[in-house]
């Protein structure tokens, strides 16, 4: 049995935990002694500790993040209530800054704060080389630790530990830097200087190992890819270079800088391998003072131009709601610029108060009121209300479901036809949506469809024949083979009985499994 076990809760199955990966690939002559145990937040906590509990360990690690905390605290309360001699330590984004008054930390024996890659390893050696019983405390431990910023040529990659069944079932996660450059109030990275860079023929040749081992999907966590525009090329030439069909690459951009040598490098990548994720968050000058945040809105849309005219980049752009100073008009003027951009995807976010980061400074002048639990999103703010917030976050939920599912691309721009606002026919949208259904989520795809269609056929009065030539373009190109039945009688009999006669002329069996 393992004297260490490192866990940790994650979002969904698919999420692989990057760092128990790294804490495990630095454990140094601890490993043999040690196991990586995975979970989901959707998995019932008792059953958690019963899985943690067979193993048998001395000393269990736990990641512990924004999306966990919750249920991380009642498996450790479990825990401790039946098995209080095993060592609990606890380390991630969550318990590094206001440790105090942390209900998950008061259970805990110890807390990493920081960069645990090294330290975690420390301590263990600490707690089971030096005492035979890790239940008694040692004397050279505080119970806040603070992990002093590791040197990455010191640092073990943690690559070769993922397993062949998380190449080909999860997300994998990698990292060529860490640190961000910028300052912007609302996010932890903005704490993480100085930027970083993993040795690159390390890190090169752990790639070259993941692509042999048959790895096609990378997702980098670097805030800043394009920081160091020689070592983004570097990457970026060494991944074309070795491209293979269903490769696909996940980068987080700076949206204003992409210079030319760049751009040469990108153009070349084929349709559906490359996604940028671009933060873009306000479009309001005054507002982005106020959080510290710094971009050039004419170089962004310049490269936005050329991202969606001259290359095949998937573009997903990312704007928030409730900073401090945005208006209810500045936020719309924003998503419809944004809009004008032409990003495959928008991602429309609430405002967190997340555990350390500076925009805190801001909550008596502009009366921020978050919600005391996990995720800590914004409830209101000295320009936007509570009820006005709730419509927010509804449109937020409803975008998400109409404009990034890629299940309405044809139809969507009729919700804003003849030149009106975007933003303002969607929100008018969205709040008629709620009134139907009073739900933001479990909304079967069919059902959205068909209040989809009636909103532009009733409520926007366009002709419904155009409206239903459309929704039915949208539904061959995702794949459906069969015309729902609240379209049919806005539609020429030939454009799905022809459809309809194919079908039944295929093989039952055959017939069955297409229609799944």
């Amino acid at each position: 049995m393992p004297d260490i076990v490192l866990t940790t809760l994650n979002a969904k199955f698919i999420h692989a935990a990057f760092g128990l990966r790294y804490l495990f690939a630095n454990l140094g002559e601890l490993q043999p002694r040690a196991v990586i145990a995975e979970f989901d937040i959707n998995l019932r906590p008792l059953d958690i500790v019963e899985a943690l509990l067979a193993r048998e360990p001395k000393v269990i690690g736990f990641g512990v993040y924004i999306w966990n905390v919750t249920q991380t605290t009642e498996v450790i309360t479990a825990l401790k209530r039946i098995r209080p001699e095993i060592i609990i330590i606890l380390g991630g984004p969550e318990v590094s800054y206001e440790t105090v008054g942390q209900p998950i930390v008061a259970l805990a024996d110890y807390v990493i704060t920081g960069e645990a890659d090294l330290k975690f390893a420390e301590v263990c050696r600490q707690l089971l080389d030096n005492n035979p019983d890790p239940a008694i405390t040692s004397p050279q431990l505080s119970k806040i630790i603070a992990a002093e910023l590791p040197d990455f040529s010191r640092i073990a990659l943690p690559y070769d530990h993922y397993t062949a069944a998380d190449l080909a079932h999860r997300i994998v996660y990698v990292e060529a830097s860490r640190g961000c450059p910028f300052t912007c109030e609302f996010c932890l990275s903005s704490l993480d200087i100085p930027v970083r860079q993993v040795p690159l023929d390390h890190f090169l040749a752990a790639m070259q190992r993941l692509m042999e081992r048959g790895l096609k999907q990378f997702k980098f966590v670097d805030r800043t890819f394009n920081l160091n525009i020689a070592v983004s090329k570097m990457l970026l030439e060494f991944f074309l270079t070795r491209y293979q069909p269903g490769m696909f690459f996940h980068f987080e951009m700076i949206p204003d800088r992409l210079p030319a040598e760049l751009r040469a490098v990108i153009a070349k990548f084929p349709p559906g391998s490359l996604q940028f994720e671009v933060g873009i968050q306000t479009f309001n000058p005054e507002v982005g003072a106020l959080i510290s945040r710094r971009q050039n809105y004419e170089r962004m849309a310049d490269n936005f131009d050329f991202l969606r005219n001259q290359t095949r980049v998937h573009i997903h752009a990312d704007l928030i709601i409730g900073l401090p100073g945005e208006t209810l008009d500045s936020f719309a003027a924003g998503f419809d610029r944004l809009i004008a951009l032409g990003p495959q995807e928008i991602q429309v976010g609430i405002l967190k108060r997340l555990r350390g980061t500076p925009i805190i400074r801001h909550d008596a002048e502009w009366q921020m009121v978050y919600s005391a639990y996990p995720t800590y999103e914004i409830l209101q703010n000295k320009l936007l209300n509570f009820a006005l917030m709730q419509q927010l976050r509804r449109f937020a939920r409803y975008w998400d479901l109409v404009g990034n599912s890629g299940n309405f691309v044809a139809v969507l721009p009729f919700i804003w036809n003849n030149g009106a606002s975007p933003f303002h026919m969607f929100f008018h949208f969205s709040n008629w949506l709620y009134s139907k259904i009073h739900r933001t989520d479990s909304i079967a795809l069919a059902r959205l469809m068909e209040l989809l269609f009636e909103f532009l056929t009733q409520e926007q009065q366009l002709e419904a024949k155009q409206v239903a030539a459309t929704f039915w373009q949208d539904c061959q190109r995702t794949g459906r083979r069969d015309v729902p039945n609240f379209l049919k009688e806005f539609l020429p009999e030939e454009s799905w009985s022809t459809i309809r006669d194919r079908d039944r002329s295929l093989p039952k069996r055959q017939s069955r499994h297409q229609a799944v």
